[in-house]
C-alpha cells in the first residue's frame, strides 16, 4: 500500500500548504504497511456502518451512508475488504458509479471511542456473487442483491 497521503497532496494542495504554511508537515512518499494492521481490522469488523465516496460520471462526487449488522464488512485478504448488497433504496448510485468508475474513499467512525479509518481502494461491483464470495462474506443466509469488494490502495 502507498502513504494515505501520496495520491491526494495534488500540486494544487501542495501549493495552498506552501501558501499557508503548512507544507511539508505531512509525510508523504514514506509508504504504508503491505497490509491492513490488526488493529485496522478489528476496527473494520466491528463496525456497523460507515461512508463511502464514489465519484459519477459527470464527475460529481457521491457520499453514502452504508449500514447492517457489526461485522457485516469483511476483511477478505490482507488488503480486501467486502460486503454484501442489499437492495436499500433501490437508487444503486454507489453501484453504477463503482461500475463506471472504481475509486473510491470510505471512512469508518467509532464515535464512542473518538477513533476512525480511512480508506482509499479501488472498489468492484459483483452482480451475481459466486456462492464462495457470499460465503466468505458470512451472508448466506441473506437476500443479496450483489457484493462490493474494495482492493484497499491506503489507509489513514
Amino acid at each position: 500500500m502507498q502513504s494515505y497521503l501520496d495520491e491526494l497532496f495534488t500540486p494544487a494542495v501542495l501549493a495552498v500548504q506552501k501558501t499557508k504554511g503548512s507544507a511539508g508537515v505531512y509525510p508523504i512518499g514514506q509508504g504504508a504497511p503491505d497490509a491492513l494492521d490488526a488493529g485496522e481490522i478489528a476496527h473494520i469488523t466491528a463496525s456497523d456502518s460507515f461512508y463511502m465516496a464514489t465519484v459519477s460520471e459527470s464527475g460529481w462526487p457521491y457520499v453514502q451512508h452504508k449500514g447492517g449488522d457489526q461485522g457485516f464488512v469483511k476483511v477478505l485478504g490482507p488488503t480486501t475488504i467486502g460486503w454484501a448488497e442489499r437492495s436499500g433504496n433501490r437508487q444503486y448510485l454507489g453501484t453504477g458509479n463503482i461500475a463506471a468508475g472504481s475509486k473510491v474513499a470510505a471512512i469508518f467512525v467509532d464515535y464512542p471511542s473518538r477513533t476512525r479509518i480511512k480508506i482509499r481502494g479501488t472498489a468492484t461491483y459483483h452482480p451475481d456473487p459466486d456462492a464462495g464470495l457470499i460465503e466468505a462474506l458470512g451472508a448466506t443466509d441473506l437476500r443479496v442483491d450483489g457484493a462490493v469488494t474494495i482492493d484497499v490502495v491506503a489507509t489513514a
